[in-house]
C-alpha cells in the first residue's frame, strides 16, 4: 500500500498550488479520502475530505472557499487545489485513506507547503 503526495513547494501569499496523492495497493474507489496538515508545533488538523464516489466534500472553516478537494478514481488519485494561499497555510500536508467498514486506514508521507514572500 502506498500513498504518495506531490505538488508541494514554496509559493508567495495569494498564490496557488495543486497537491496530488497517488494511491496504490488497495481499492482506491472504495475509500474515503482526506487531506490533513501539520504546522510546526501544532497538532495535525483535517483540511478537507471527500467520499469514495466523490459526491460529498467537507472543509475546515479556515480553508473554505479557497481549497477544493477532488478525486479521479480512474487514476487512483486525490487532489487538493489550494488558491489564495496565506502564510498560515504553511504546513506539511498529508493524504489519508479510510474505509470504516473494514477499519482500515493509510497515511502518506507528507509534502511540505511553504507560503512566504
Amino acid at each position: 500500500v502506498q500513498l504518495v503526495e506531490s505538488g508541494g513547494g514554496l509559493v508567495q501569499p495569494g498564490g496557488s498550488l495543486r497537491l496530488s496523492c497517488a494511491a496504490s495497493g488497495f481499492t482506491f474507489s472504495s475509500f474515503a479520502m482526506r487531506w490533513y496538515r501539520q504546522a510546526p508545533g501544532k497538532a495535525r488538523e483535517l483540511v478537507a475530505a471527500i467520499t469514495s464516489a466523490g459526491g460529498i466534500t467537507n472543509y475546515a472553516d479556515s480553508v473554505k472557499g479557497r481549497f477544493t478537494i477532488s478525486r479521479d478514481n480512474a487514476k487512483n488519485t486525490v487532489y487538493l487545489q489550494m488558491n489564495s494561499l496565506k502564510p498560515e497555510d504553511t504546513a506539511v500536508y498529508y493524504c489519508y485513506a479510510a474505509l470504516a467498514l473494514i477499519q482500515r486506514d493509510y497515511w502518506g508521507q507528507g509534502t511540505q507547503v511553504t507560503v512566504s514572500s
